[in-house]
């Protein structure tokens, strides 16, 4: 696993009992802080070592030689990163091309860890749940302020939309739950927990394939049925490249940010956000109600029926899968995927399209390599 090295200064920063962080041999960073009071001797005895190293008094005879499954523990789950020496922190960039030096991490008021993502091409996993300072992020960018209503300041915004898009693709973390959107009552409507998506459509789409298997051989039910999966991969290719990223033909005016706001810029701009990461019912009727009229308007019923169902369950693999590759810790070939999605998010917005396989992004030549980074602009 590539952990972040971190800077000594980042390091000595978190000497709180929220936050505590150690170095081991001036080199293994630990967040013990979950340890503390779990300590035998008590959290007072590790505080005086806080954001400091621990090397010499964890093999202190007159204080308490430490045995090995103590350095184990440390390994097993507080390994946060590593201590960049002067010389690394200078070249890494050229030396060590799989980590990143981390910007400071300092510790909010609410215990949480914060930080400045904005301008990183890559991010390692330690940090996709740290917090970004809501107040100084909106001093230093000048674009929203995630404590009052999003909606409201995008559509009076008098953003250029080179401005709005670049700002977009800057990834920023809320921190604890979700960020409000309306502020109002509309604000529940907004917000959908993974689950409903298969609880609500996973009955649906069942039927509709029992209606076509009873009125259809199995083989013509079948092929038609993997047919409509095969062509959802494509559509969810085709949407996420064209519709959702329409950015450098999107209208310059804030009633179209807006509309791209909703539809997937404030996924983009709070990645992590649980609750809105799947698509909600109500809109998914909206944009499915074409693919409907069209589908159903050339073929027979129960094959329409059956194809349909290939593709509406291509669908929910994706609302599902989407949501796993953000926060779910997955087997070695999703975890593949995971990685691809998140350089989606962090790396380069414009490359990267598929979300549950990169087939069509090798079709099309958007497939997102290790070295693609966007430039973002200073």
């Amino acid at each position: 696993m590539a952990l972040p090295l971190l800077s000594r200064k980042a390091i000595e920063a978190h000497n709180t009992e929220t936050s505590c962080w150690v170095t081991l041999y001036h080199r293994k960073v630990y967040d013990i802080s979950g340890f503390l009071e779990e300590h035998p001797a008590g959290p007072e005895v590790i505080m005086e070592y806080a954001g400091k190293d621990v090397t010499e008094i964890l093999a202190d005879p007159e204080s308490h030689v430490h045995s090995e499954s103590a350095y184990e523990m440390l390994d097993d789950g507080m390994l946060v990163g590593y201590l960049a020496t002067e010389e690394e922190e200078r070249e890494l960039l050229a030396k060590h091309a799989d980590m990143e030096v981390v910007p400071d991490v300092g510790v909010g008021e609410d215990g949480m860890r914060i930080a400045d993502l904005t301008e990183f091409g890559d991010i390692p996993d330690d940090l996709l749940h740290v917090k970004t300072d809501h107040s100084e992020d909106y001093k230093k960018h000048k674009f929203l302020d995630l404590d009052k209503p999003l909606i409201m300041q995008v559509l009076r915004s008098n953003w250029t939309r080179e401005f709005y898009i670049d700002q977009i693709h800057r990834p920023r973390h809320y921190g604890k739950g979700s960020a409000q959107l309306f502020g109002n009552f509309l604000e529940p409507l907004s917000l959908t927990p993974w689950w409903v998506v298969p609880s609500v459509w996973l009955p649906v789409d069942f039927y509709i394939l029992y209606v076509a298997a009873t009125h259809l051989s199995p083989i013509v039910t079948l092929t038609f049925w993997a047919i409509g999966l095969f062509v959802w991969t494509l559509i969810e290719y085709c949407m996420h490249r064209f519709l959702f990223h329409l950015d450098d033909n999107l209208p310059d005016n804030s009633v179209a940010f807006t509309f791209h706001f909703l539809m997937h810029g404030v996924h983009h701009y709070l990645p992590m956000d649980k609750m809105r990461l799947v698509m909600p019912p109500t809109l998914f009727c909206v944009l499915a109600f074409p693919f409907y009229k069209v589908i159903f308007g050339i073929f027979p019923f129960y094959i329409a029926c059956a194809g349909w169902a290939g593709g509406f369950l291509g669908y929910i693999m994706y609302d599902v899968t989407h949501y796993f590759l953000h926060h779910v810790k997955l087997p070695a070939y999703i975890q593949k995927l995971k990685k691809y999605h998140l350089e989606h998010h962090y790396k380069n917005y414009r490359l990267g399209f598929g979300v549950t396989s990169m087939f069509w992004d090798r079709v099309f030549h958007t497939y997102l390599n290790p070295d693609d980074v966007y430039e973002k602009q200073n």
